[in-house]
């Protein structure tokens, strides 16, 4: 058809349709290596703030569906919640809940203070949130529950849960559709790349009770993405030969490859997936 064009091939990025660690001993010592390598770094959870994308307002929008009809939640938890990237909103969109944020990081809990005044900043785990039984109208975990024991966090939400309450799972991905976004992810090595479509692994002690799926787009410059590939735990855990490597390539790619200005904004394309659930039974 004149005017139209069609994009090469896409070749798979991962074999995972949903997000994974291979057993316990792996997932801390990931977590373990990411936490003190990101402390370590010159830009810390401040650089790892401003250049980790947000979630789209459907987001929120969608969470509202899901609640009982004619109430706003009066206590809301986000557990893993990093440097508050959902936290934050959460507390904008609901101004009289009592928002608390579960974070283990002592550097992610620093950030948290910063970002989220108003909020609560715990030390727990998505498996022991220290939370009383009942306790919260949403549980929220943005970009974290495959750090988790699923089956144990499972429980742990269920429990916290007040009656009617909505637990949300949510993710962003780089959307490599988009063959420069798809090469981009190679060079940066990025290692949560998950297939469209994919539901969470989730204990029986939650129902699934809707999902969001979209697509939205994040404005860096050339500098913001490798910092961003500076928070990646391939980057985080690589030695500097390796992170020099990454770097030089990121700005031949976006630079001279593509031709991107430093001074120009670039959008990058996310694909974000939700999930909201309700305790079983």
């Amino acid at each position: 058809m004149p005017g139209t064009h069609e994009h090469p091939p896409v070749p798979p990025t991962s074999g995972r349709a949903t997000p994974q660690f291979r057993d316990a001993a792996q997932r801390a010592r990931a977590g373990a290596t990411f936490d003190s390598d990101l402390s370590a770094s010159a830009d810390g959870a401040t650089g790892y703030h401003r250049v980790r994308p947000g979630y789209p307002s459907q987001v929120i929008d969608s969470l509202r569906r899901f609640l009982p009809a004619g109430t706003s939640p009066t206590a809301i938890a986000d557990i893993g919640a990093g440097t508050g990237k959902l936290t934050a909103p959460l507390a904008d969109a609901f101004p009289g809940a009592a928002v608390t944020a579960v974070e283990p990081s002592e550097e992610m809990r620093r950030a948290l203070a910063l970002n989220c005044p108003g909020a609560e900043i715990t030390g727990g785990t998505a498996e022991a949130t220290g939370l009383k039984t009942a306790s919260v109208d949403v549980a929220a975990c943005a970009q974290t529950w495959h750090w988790v024991d699923t089956e144990a966090a499972t429980a742990e939400f269920a429990r916290i849960l007040a009656p009617g309450g909505i637990a949300l799972l949510v993710w962003n991905t780089l959307d490599v559709s988009v063959p420069w976004v798809h090469r981009l992810s190679r060079i940066m090595h990025a290692g949560d790349i998950l297939r469209p479509g994919f539901y969470p692994a989730v204990g029986k002690q939650l129902g699934l009770a809707g999902e969001l799926r979209c697509a939205w787009e994040q404005t860096l410059t050339i500098d913001d993405i490798v910092l961003l590939a500076r928070t990646r735990s391939y980057w985080l855990r690589s030695k500097e030969s390796v992170r020099q490597k990454v770097e030089a390539n990121l700005h031949w790619y976006l630079a001279e490859h593509l031709g991107h200005g430093y001074d120009e904004g670039i959008a990058l394309p996310y694909r974000c997936d939700a999930f909201y659930y309700r305790a079983a039974g």
